[in-house]
């Protein structure tokens, strides 16, 4: 196989990179130097993210550490 069929054979990919990084940025709060800490997403009783910081390796902060997690 020649070099012009290996590439007719290609997959087309198109990614949409500012979604991707607004995505990526959702569950992530900016504490400076290009560095990030995951947020907790946990829905509170007014219906809003909780958006603390993640306690530790946990998905939740300090607060919800210990709670049935409603994540959005």
């Amino acid at each position: 196989m020649n070099l012009t069929n290996q590439m007719a054979n290609q997959i087309a990919v198109n990614i949409d990179f500012d979604d991707a990084s607004k995505e990526w940025h959702k569950n992530k709060k900016s504490i400076g130097n290009s560095q990030y800490k995951y947020i907790c997403t946990i829905i509170t009783n007014k219906s809003q993210i909780c958006n603390k910081v993640c306690y530790k390796n946990s998905e939740t902060c300090w607060i919800h550490r210990n709670s049935n997690p409603t994540h959005k």
